[in-house]
């Protein structure tokens, strides 16, 4: 068997490598062709290992990575009762593969048809749209929160990094889920107390500790929450989200100041308009200004 395939892999470069290559002499276009031919498949291996990781087919095909060495070893040192039941077990492993891979390869088939394609290939949700679905997620926890009088403290991270407040917490790299947020804040858990960090889309700490706003910034009334979220908001751009477990109030910390007893639809309006509307409108102002500016220069230039 492996014999064979050496005899096919050499006449495929024959065939295919080196005629390519001959070709490229009389039509250096098809340099391009090959460019993107190549980008493909590595692409398309580079998904396909990415997508075997996140599966149990990663350590199975650890195993067949092991037995293709051992099989080809034992022919190099001629060890032939060993390769010849390497040989037998790679021929039938072809038909074993496909019993054991059946819900991976399944699931892949399933979703050319579906819209995961899209994700598949790295083509995800335009990130302003995201970004405010994640939004949501976080009122929806912040409400449920409040319900219930549940202590909670989360930072949404914006221009300015975070990562030595991130550092010392617990790492959760999550994607935003309500469900996850009120699960975190349960009184008597192990991540409940301190701060849930959300960044870059993802929950990407819990249990993190905040600097303190001193004394004169805030009112006596408010107590160790409160301070962190107006801490964390005055050395960073960051916005802090409080929940009081006393009242259940929610809060507002952002650039120092605290705004109390936020309602879900001025929440909702806040975060909004300073993580969504001025980030994505001010990129698209930029871009749109960089355009202008090119056009004058071009402009100017065929003038000269």
């Amino acid at each position: 068997m492996i014999g064979k395939f050496g005899n096919s892999i050499e006449s495929f470069y024959e065939e295919n490598i080196i005629e390519y290559i001959k070709t490229l002499y009389d039509n250096p276009l098809n340099l391009i062709t090959l460019i993107i031919d190549i980008s493909i498949v590595l692409f398309l291996l580079v998904k396909v290992l990415k997508f075997a990781k996140d599966s149990r087919a990663w350590q199975l095909l650890k195993g067949i990575v092991l037995l293709v060495v051992a099989t080809v070893v034992s022919n190099w040192l001629q060890l032939k009762i060993l390769n010849f039941i390497l040989n037998s077990i790679m021929t039938w492993g072809v038909f074993a593969l496909i019993v054991i891979f059946q819900p991976e390869l399944r699931r892949a088939l399933e979703q050319l048809g579906t819209n995961k394609l899209t994700k598949f290939f790295g083509i995800d949700k335009d990130i302003a749209t995201k970004t405010k679905e994640d939004i949501y997620k976080i009122i929806i926890a912040v409400e449920e929160l409040a319900k219930t009088k549940t202590g909670a403290l989360i930072v949404i991270e914006r221009d300015i990094q975070i990562k030595d407040i991130i550092a010392t917490g617990i790492e959760i790299n999550s994607e935003v889920s309500p469900q996850l947020l009120v699960n975190i804040f349960v009184p008597n858990t192990p991540l409940h107390d301190g701060a849930v960090v959300i960044s870059n889309n993802k929950i990407t700490a819990a249990a993190c500790m905040l600097p303190l706003a001193s004394d004169a910034d805030i009112a006596k009334e408010l107590g160790t929450r409160h301070r962190a979220g107006i801490g964390i908001s005055k050395e960073s751009d960051a916005i802090a989200i409080i929940v009081s477990e006393e009242t259940g109030k929610v809060s507002i910390a952002k650039d120092g100041t605290l705004i109390a007893d936020v309602k879900e639809e001025a929440l909702k309006k806040i975060l909004i308009k300073n993580i969504v509307t001025e980030k994505f409108n001010n990129n698209k102002f930029t871009r749109l200004e960089k355009l202008k500016n090119m056009k004058i220069s071009f402009k100017k230039n065929k003038q000269k």
